[in-house]
């Protein structure tokens, strides 16, 4: 309230228009002189001294210490799909083979056989036993002599190109099914088939003998029954064929049991020489780095060339051949003795 006297002398009070103005205290209480008054120059001075990250941080609040967590993850994610240097996915099928392969990884564990240790197993379960057919050597000499004979190079072999030898055990008659040579082009003719291995540019195969004068990367080799037993196992007693990695001679061998190679197997629909093809398809892809046996994906489907089937095309039936690896649910596929039938 105001006095204005210009009205006579007299002192009338007059009200001054205060609400016009907004109500500002005059004095900072906090301010360590209180007797002076704040002035808005010195709060514009205040706010014009302040840097951007300041006035970044008043104008965003949390935000603004989110915001760089943001940045650095996103770029962590941009690094990983230019490099591919992400998380490794689970390995995805490629048609009917698992992928990838462990090339060149050094390992002594036997491959093929049943696994050891396994108890409630019924040897006589039909789909694993030898099924009647034609003569076979019982045992030989647990020596082997190599066929004579070279094949070029099949495949790109980007990755490896695998060299081999064909022997035969010394004493195992092979005449029934073609000699030692016929032996010998069955393994060569099959590697070589565009529905094999090859078909996967990462492989590639050429066949030496003795007189090529190189060490093979493994060695193919008919063997019969009771040394097959010593190099695979015997602990389920059903007739078997496997890769085993370091045999008593230090050399990798693919191990084919001549009475599976003469009598065939009984889940195996087909003809004995598309058995023989899956024989030497599925041990030989042990022998390059598919150390894993698999199971019927889909009802009806053409089996995948790493699953057990001289033991079983069903996975209730494989399960008991192999419970660690294949679930028993019912599926049933068709026998195939290819890496790539489509092919």
């Amino acid at each position: 309230m105001t006095y204005d006297g210009r009205r006579g002398g007299s002192r009338v009070p007059a009200l001054r228009n205060e609400w016009r103005e907004p109500l500002r205290a005059q004095r900072d209480p906090l301010a360590e002189d209180s007797g002076r008054a704040r002035s808005n120059r010195d709060e514009h001075r205040r706010v014009r001294k302040q840097t951007w990250l300041g006035r970044f941080v008043s104008t965003y609040g949390w935000r603004a210490y989110a915001l760089p967590v943001l940045i650095a993850l996103t770029a962590v994610v941009v690094y990983q799909t230019i490099t591919g240097t992400s998380a490794p996915a689970i390995e995805q099928a490629e048609g009917p083979v698992q992928g990838p392969p462990t090339i060149g990884v050094a390992s002594t564990a036997i491959i093929g056989a049943p696994p050891k240790g396994l108890t409630q197993f019924d040897a006589n379960l039909p789909t694993g036993i030898l099924p009647e057919g034609g003569p076979f050597t019982e045992a030989g000499a647990k020596t082997w002599h190599v066929v004579p004979g070279t094949t070029p190079q099949v495949g790109q072999g980007t990755a490896k190109v695998f060299s081999y030898t064909v022997e035969v055990e010394d004493g195992v008659d092979t005449t029934t099914f073609g000699g030692d040579d016929g032996f010998a082009r069955m393994v060569s003719e099959t590697l070589a088939n565009p529905k094999s291995w090859t078909h996967n540019p990462q492989f590639g195969f050429t066949r030496v003998d003795a007189a090529s004068g190189v060490e093979p990367d493994f060695r193919v080799s008919l063997s019969s029954p009771m040394t097959v037993r010593e190099g695979c196992g015997y602990d389920i007693q059903l007739e078997a064929s496997c890769y085993n990695p370091a045999y008593i001679d230090g050399q990798p061998r693919v191990f084919i049991n001549e009475a599976r190679w003469v009598r065939g197997a009984v889940p195996f629909q087909g003809d004995v020489g598309s058995y023989r093809q899956y024989l030497i398809n599925h041990e030989v892809g042990h022998a390059i780095g598919y150390q894993r046996h698999e199971q019927c994906a889909n009802n009806g489907e053409l089996a995948p060339i790493m699953m057990q089937q001289t033991f079983s095309t069903n996975n209730n039936d494989a399960a008991r051949f192999d419970p660690g690896t294949v679930r028993p649910d019912g599926k049933s596929c068709r026998f195939n003795p290819w890496p790539y039938p489509i092919a």
